[in-house]
């Protein structure tokens, strides 16, 4: 490598020498054709010397490609508490790199500059390529980037890239009004940061993640509430955020300029609730079949716009669509709530419960009862002394230190 530099830099120099001695054979030739003013040659010059210094640095430092890693997650969408895992891939993946993986979080500060945090584990690198993040709730950008050799080389961050989560957390939520994820251009949407905080922001990213800003850049905010008029690009993820680093559920909008979209909720519905999703056109009104698809499979074809979804289940979780007369919408990610129940016994272990339950009941009441009959017989008189029946005499007779039994009573 350092061979390849000094070969490079005595090249550039015997290049500059060249251009020096016959500066005036070449400005001679130039100026018999075009007039070339001092400026344009030093510019030359320059361009040339900037050319050579980039060539150097790449022999000595490394590759000509970006050697910036990408990384890769999966899912991109999940539920509440799912693992995700992360993938770094580099140019040249031959052996002995070491992968640091960060999540990408904003100062406390609030200026939207963002800082790594490290992942448990990641501080002297992994020699896998791959990390796995356990109990994922909310949420986050991911980075990483890898080093080898001695000196160490080491390449950029990669570009963060974000995995989303549609589920509701408990301390701030984003909603959207009209509550939907499909738009007509021109649409009026006002999306909302509702919690416990007055410190929240809107965001939005590009659905492939590599960009994002808050509302202040690309809509109107007022308050906690930021308001856009949809247009081509305000297809995009969007969420809010705290200083703090927390994140809300997200919401993937998509705008059309044609004619048809599917209304669904752009928040998760909750388990066991009802739900309604319908077909709408721009101007018209449906006059045939209009054709409802849940993962690509026809679920309802009729002559009505709605479908409608009595109980919702984590199965009915998933992509729609509808279809009307050849035209067709886009397909909206549709997010069921799982609301955590009171944890229930397993059917099979019941009736060893039941034994065990009635056995312990039995132990636990037997001494009850004997202990309260043996109260009931001995406040009834059978073993008391009926010394209120007693005599004058008898009296006397137990002062005289005579005791009567219960058989000297009756």
């Amino acid at each position: 490598m350092k061979n390849s530099a000094l070969t490079l830099l005595r090249n550039l120099t015997s290049l500059f020498s060249l251009l020096h001695i016959n500066q005036y054979k070449v400005g001679s030739l130039i100026r018999s054709r075009v007039t070339v003013s001092v400026l344009d040659v030093k510019m030359g010059h320059a361009l040339l010397g900037v050319l050579g210094l980039f060539l150097l640095n790449t022999l000595l430092y490394g590759h000509a490609e970006d050697p910036r890693p990408v990384i890769t997650v999966s899912p991109s969408w999940l539920s509440a508490g799912a693992s995700v895992t992360l993938n770094c891939s580099v140019k040249d993946p031959s052996a002995g790199w070491r992968f640091y993986w960060y999540k990408t979080v904003p100062e406390p500060s609030g200026n939207f500059f963002y800082r790594h945090e490290q992942l448990p584990g990641s501080s002297s690198g992994t020699e896998q390529d791959s990390y796995i993040v356990h109990g994922q709730t909310h949420t986050a950008r991911y980075g990483c980037r890898a080093e080898r050799g001695d000196p160490v080389y080491s390449t950029y961050d990669s570009e963060p890239k974000f995995v989303w989560s549609a589920d509701i957390p408990s301390s701030a939520s984003l909603t959207v009004s009209p509550d939907r994820a499909q738009h007509f251009t021109s649409d009026s949407v006002s999306l909302s940061c509702e919690g416990n905080s007055t410190d929240w922001r809107v965001m939005r990213s590009s659905p492939e993640g590599r960009y994002w800003a808050p509302c202040s850049t690309w809509g109107t905010m007022n308050g906690s509430t930021c308001h856009i008029n949809t247009d081509r690009t305000s297809d995009a993820v969007y969420w809010c955020e705290s200083r703090s680093g927390e994140s809300t559920n997200a919401v993937n909008i998509t705008v059309q300029d044609g004619d048809m979209i599917l209304l669904s909720p752009a928040r998760p519905v909750t388990e066991g609730h009802s739900v309604s999703l319908s077909c709408k056109l721009r101007s018209q009104t449906f006059d045939s079949i209009v054709f409802f698809y849940h993962n690509e499979k026809v679920i309802q074809n009729d002559s009505r716009w709605e479908l409608n979804i009595s109980a919702v289940s984590k199965s009915d979780e998933g992509f729609y669509k509808c279809q009307h007369s050849g035209r067709e919408s886009a397909q909206s990610w549709m997010s069921v709530q799982v609301i955590p129940a009171v944890s229930r016994p397993d059917s099979s272990s019941f009736p060893v419960l039941l034994i065990v339950g009635l056995v312990c009941g039995i132990v636990l009441v037997i001494p009850l009862l004997v202990l309260f009959c043996y109260r009931a017989s001995k406040d009834s008189g059978f073993f008391r002394p009926v010394q209120s029946e007693s005599t004058n005499a008898d009296r006397a007779d137990y002062k005289n230190g005579h005791y009567s039994p219960l058989l000297q009573a009756q």
